[in-house]
């Protein structure tokens, strides 16, 4: 066992323990202390009236959080300061991860995590057992959290939107369709960085709404069309490529092949399919994506099923998981595409590159 390297025994329990940096990570997260950092070092006392907490129990928090480089405990002892881990913290910080960190501490989601053992014994989610309704519907029915839930998709795709821009050539690409793309963050970075490029956003009415601000601030609104309705009905026609970023993995193979189906209907017959998504990878080594997975499977996910798409008001998201690059094969096939090429972007994303046969 080389120096530094972890008995297994100690291994497993630091594994075990580690909802605890989680749930700490959270707190520290929620009571903005890497914002109140931002200037330099600050004392527990100063820390807790600025948030409303008790000093010495702050204290011992942040204590915690500097033993795994969070954030440093000056040698004096009562001062902490952040460090280039706990920077991701910050509100303002590029590629901030306070939202996700926020998210995963409400408890709706920490109880769905707590029933995994419900989602593998039967293979169907634990958030519907748990709150007698699917995940979509009870953000709507709670705004706070929705919020929440926003600012975390938020952060966790800004440090993707970049890399997605550098590691594939759209300069080729005349108009491309952002399918289900949201408020249009990275078909907005898309468009500014390829000036000849025309975009089309496209997803449900109440999402795109805050599009056209988004657009006009980043200067490209003269160049992008927003058009809303669902992806299960039709997506907007003749463009030469169609992005889906983090969509196919909320849906089952049923749901999925009849997205994919739409964009098929719709795309040029020498444009290109471009997905956004995590590909598993085989093998034992760290992968972000076979947790996520669990994640899917906990939150959205359940047994493969029949879709029926008649009925769109009664559509819910159900199946969700991440794939193996066969799997992608395999969807793209059925929907009437050949996987020509798979992208590393430097990030655990991957673009997913298809043309229609």
């Amino acid at each position: 066992m080389s120096a530094g390297e972890l008995a297994p025994r100690d291994a497993l329990l630091r594994m075990t323990n580690a909802h605890e940096v989680s749930q700490a990570i959270h707190v520290a997260a929620t009571l903005g202390i890497a914002d109140l950092l931002e200037e330099g070092p600050r004392s527990a006392e100063d820390l807790a009236r600025a948030t409303g907490t008790h000093a010495p129990t702050l204290y011992r928090l942040l204590r915690a959080l500097a033993s795994v480089g969070v954030f440093v405990e000056e040698t004096d002892g009562g001062r902490f300061g952040s460090t280039p881990v706990g920077e991701y913290l910050r509100t303002d910080a590029p590629g901030s991860l306070r939202g996700w960190a926020t998210y995963i501490g409400q408890p709706s989601f920490r109880t769905s995590w707590g029933h995994l053992l419900h989602s593998v014994r039967t293979g169907e989610p634990a958030f519907p057992e748990l709150h007698g309704t699917n995940v979509w519907e009870y953000l709507a029915a709670h705004p706070e959290e929705s919020a929440i839930f926003d600012a975390a998709m938020t952060g966790l795709s800004a440090g993707v939107v970049e890399a997605v821009v550098q590691s594939y050539d759209f300069s080729e690409i005349d108009v491309l369709v952002d399918v289900g793309g949201g408020e249009g963050r990275i078909l907005t970075a898309i468009l500014a960085t390829n000036p000849v490029l025309r975009g089309i956003l496209f997803d449900q009415p109440h999402v795109v709404a805050g599009a056209e601000d988004l657009l006009a601030r980043a200067g490209v609104a003269d160049r992008c069309e927003v058009v809303s309705g669902s992806f299960f009905e039709a997506v907007p026609g003749g463009a030469d490529a169609y992005l889906l970023k983090s969509i196919i993995h909320d849906w089952d193979d049923a749901a999925a092949i009849e997205i994919l189906r739409k964009c098929r209907a719709a795309i040029a017959e020498t444009g290109k399919l471009l997905l956004v998504e995590f590909v598993i990878r085989p093998g034992n080594e760290p992968d972000r994506a076979k947790f996520s997975d669990l994640n899917m499977l906990v939150m959205l996910g359940g047994r493969e099923r029949t879709a029926e798409f008649s009925d769109l008001n009664m559509l819910v998201m159900l199946g969700g998981r991440e794939r193996t690059a066969d799997d992608f094969e395999r969807l793209y096939a059925e929907a009437g595409f050949r996987l020509t090429d798979i992208i590393r972007t430097g990030t655990p994303f991957y673009i997913i590159e298809g043309v229609p046969v």
